[in-house]
């Protein structure tokens, strides 16, 4: 196994205490102008989600409104608490084609970036050691007098991500710092940088419970994702 890879995994709890989980749930609000700008601005400040971590699957539920989406590679699903079925998307990827930056929304499209944004998230850096990961330690950068070391990863086809080569950046205590990629489905030639803070000890796992995505406008800096996790257990 790369090196770097062994180090952000005992930084995160261990391979042994991960591998007797079965999910994570989080209770959380998720903000910024990105989601105005799909026309989603208030959707996700309360919501509850579940992140299966020994497959592709993501459930949420949007607090008091009556709406849960479940999230899979292939398919999502906007249902009502009951499981009454509201519409579904096979091939949900492919609803993306045409897409620019600016592009609204609709309540499936949100559901599967939701699902596997959030999905990649909590699952890493546990995610590469799947088979069809490929991992790469490359040149660490210093930034704001820490040195990170960088982890570049090439995701396999059949897991549904933001681009198929990202780079997850660690501190010197093996914890991630952030997190650099593309969207393929938003904009492929922009590079985000989501910030991992605050991290909690969830019975024996690692996780940052806030994350941050900045933009430029002119000269100020503005918040284009904001993840806030007040809750987090695993089971």
């Amino acid at each position: 196994m790369n090196e770097l890879l062994a180090s952000a995994l005992a930084a995160h709890g261990g391979s042994d205490r991960w591998n007797r989980i079965r999910a994570i749930r989080v209770e959380a609000a998720i903000s910024g102008a990105f989601w105005q700008i799909k026309g989603h601005g208030d959707a996700l400040r309360d919501i509850r989600f579940e992140v299966d971590t020994r497959r592709e699957r993501l459930t949420m539920d949007f607090v008091g409104r009556d709406r849960r989406t479940v999230f899979e590679p292939d398919r999502v699903v906007l249902e009502r608490a009951d499981g009454t079925l509201i519409g579904e998307r096979q091939d949900p990827e492919r609803s993306f084609e045409g897409h620019q930056f600016q592009t609204p929304w609709d309540d499936l499209h949100l559901a599967y970036f939701t699902g596997e944004a959030l999905w990649t998230y909590l699952n890493a850096p546990f995610l590469f050691t799947w088979p069809g990961f490929e991992c790469d330690e490359i040149t660490p950068i210093e930034f704001e007098g820490e040195i990170w070391r960088r982890l570049h990863v090439k995701f396999p086809d059949n897991i549904k991500t933001h681009s198929r080569e990202q780079v997850f950046c660690f501190g010197p205590d093996g914890l991630l710092r952030r997190h650099d990629f593309a969207i393929d489905i938003v904009d492929p030639s922009t590079e985000s940088h989501l910030y991992a803070q605050d991290y909690r000890d969830v019975d024996g796992i690692i996780i940052p419970a806030t994350r941050r995505a900045y933009t430029a406008v002119g000269d100020d800096r503005i918040v284009l994702v904001a993840i806030d996790m007040a809750g987090i257990t695993v089971r």
